[in-house]
């Protein structure tokens, strides 16, 4: 099971990525922020909503040199099925990582054993390949690319101004916090 602020388990996968099969793997994503994006299945219901969301957002994400890889328990061949299929999923322009032997969801501890996918998870990982950010949804609830988006911009932040913390609903250019004694209280 993985933890905040641990090393993030590496992996290799088949990935369908702009038309072709490739090989992914974390240990190639090493000095970028990195979000593992998981779904139970494809041809579903939900899952098509929250990778079209993450497709719209990506380019944002990208802006602040973070990847993307979703991971289902289908096939690489599967992926280009449904991205032929789907118009909702050819918007998506990151790999989609297939994970039939359910290492990687095993992995990150996010594998429905007794259904063979992967709970909705969203998992962060820094530059250093530590995990930064775990969030997982019950089967009927989408995840929203926005919020996503934000908490990047949050962990870039804190990243780069050690010693300072984004509050609630924080974003791009509000005010940050610096932990101390003096703040006790009078928040």
């Amino acid at each position: 099971m993985v933890q905040l602020n641990k090393e993030a388990p590496d992996f290799k996968s088949m990935a369908f990525y702009n038309n072709n099969f490739e090989e992914r793997s974390l240990a190639q994503e090493k000095g970028k922020f990195f979000i593992l994006f998981f779904y139970p299945a494809d041809f579903t219901f939900v899952c098509p909503t929250e990778l079209e969301d993450m497709a719209e957002n990506y380019e944002e994400l990208k802006k602040l040199g973070a990847e993307v890889y979703s991971v289902s328990a289908d096939t690489h061949f599967v992926h280009k099925a449904w991205w032929d299929a789907s118009p909702s999923i050819q918007k998506i322009k990151f790999p989609m990582l297939g994970d039939p032997t359910h290492s990687i969801a095993k992995a990150y501890g996010v594998l429905r054993e007794h259904e063979g996918v992967a709970d909705r998870a969203t998992i962060v990982i820094d530059p250093d390949g530590l995990i930064k950010a775990i969030e997982v949804t019950d089967e009927p609830i989408g995840r929203n690319a926005k919020e996503l988006v934000r908490k990047v911009k949050a962990l870039v932040y804190a990243r780069e101004h050690p010693g300072l913390a984004c509050p609630a609903n924080w974003d791009e250019g509000k005010e940050t916090l610096k932990p101390g004694i003096d703040l006790v209280g009078k928040i």
